[in-house]
């Protein structure tokens, strides 16, 4: 019996931390994630397919001419590329954070979590690894609903969004086991 207390006293010391680390999480940013993330053997391809998708480039489109005059029809007092309300979307962590650089776009972090508390831990091989990477602050989301803070009628440029179709264009798997 004492076993068991102590492995729950444990157990719950583990997810206590993990919580406090998450809510501490810094960006570590896309060029961490690129060398374990573009090899496949280690971290699987996600680096090389996020660069080639409209994420990587996310902020670059609000430096536009077009994406000025659409800041301009929405009110928007700055140009879109130092706009809170275009950075939110256009950038991971909105913008404000000092360790993403905003040339970067829509990074792994943007959808993952900010990796500081995970990011040693997430590809490991076993099972309980993932899900202290998870009780660290690693986001998997299945359903789109993260997808839909940004891809949503908020957005002057939205047509619809359909997450099915749109994970096809961004699908990324982790190392193969």
């Amino acid at each position: 019996m004492k076993t068991f207390h102590r492995v729950m006293v444990l157990m719950l010391g583990i997810f206590l931390v993990a919580g406090f680390a998450r809510a501490d999480n810094k960006y570590v940013g896309v060029t961490k994630c690129k060398v374990c993330h573009s090899v496949e053997k280690m971290g699987g391809l996600a680096y090389k397919v996020w660069e080639k998708t409209p994420h990587a480039s996310a902020f670059t489109v609000l430096k536009s001419k077009e994406a000025d005059e659409v800041a301009k029809k929405k009110g928007l007092t700055k140009p879109a590329s130092e706009s809170p309300e275009c950075l939110k979307c256009h950038v991971t962590g909105g913008g404000k954070a000092a360790e993403e650089k905003k040339e970067d776009g829509v990074t792994c972090e943007a959808c993952h979590g900010a990796a500081s508390a995970y990011l040693s831990i997430h590809n490991k091989k076993t099972p309980e690894d993932k899900e202290k990477a998870k009780a660290a602050g690693l986001v998997i989301d299945n359903t789109g609903k993260l997808c839909e803070t940004c891809h949503n009628a908020e957005s002057p440029t939205f047509k619809s969004f359909k997450f099915a179709d749109m994970w096809k264009k961004i699908e990324h798997a982790g190392p193969k086991k």
